[in-house]
């Protein structure tokens, strides 16, 4: 089932964690419930937000998908090359440019990562003015039937804006989110 997400922006932290609890009433667990804020000590004082993690604020997941690609490119590139040039007609063959071809997308892949690392998360960036005015985005990815609780809910907290929707996390991962701690608290009571 294809979840989609929606984000909420606010000025209050209480408001939002009422916000959360609410929703979690209601059947919306709480891996499909985020806040993003720039305030992190401010949220450490609400022990009921289920914050982003400073890892994920970061686009170092998407950013090292694409050095993955560009590196498969200029691997692939580099085979081509190789046997273009009939360099690989060689007494060492294909065995020195294969292991180039492997470095090459290593290379690429791990650069990608780190310049991820310096940008923010590109699911986020067009929240980066409401980010520094000191607001924080809520975003909650729901199933088509759970959309209307959301709708009942906006109504309660007139301080809470909606402010559009996006593509969300794959429904197997929050699945798996949800059994990970039933799984330990019932083999490991």
């Amino acid at each position: 089932m294809k979840l989609q997400r929606h984000y909420l922006i606010s000025d209050s932290l209480d408001d939002l964690e009422t916000f959360e609890k609410q929703l979690e009433s209601s059947g919306i667990t709480t891996p499909q419930i985020h806040v993003l804020s720039l305030h992190d000590t401010e949220i450490a004082h609400h022990d009921h937000i289920n914050y982003v993690q400073s890892f994920l604020k970061k686009d170092v997941v998407h950013s090292t998908e694409l050095g993955a690609f560009v590196g498969l490119c200029v691997a692939i590139l580099s085979l081509v090359v190789a046997d273009t040039m009939g360099w690989t007609n060689t007494a060492a063959g294909w065995t020195p440019f294969i292991f180039l071809a492997i470095i090459l997308l290593g290379f690429c892949t791990w650069e990608g990562g780190l310049i991820g690392m310096e940008r923010p998360n590109h699911n986020f960036a067009r929240f980066s003015e409401a980010l520094k005015n000191d607001r924080h985005i809520l975003f909650i990815d729901l199933e088509p039937s759970q959309e209307t609780i959301l709708k009942r809910f906006v109504l309660l907290h007139p301080q809470v804006e909606l402010a559009g929707t996006g593509s969300a996390t794959p429904n197997w991962l929050i699945v798996l989110e949800n059994r990970i701690p039933r799984f330990f608290k019932h083999t490991f009571p």
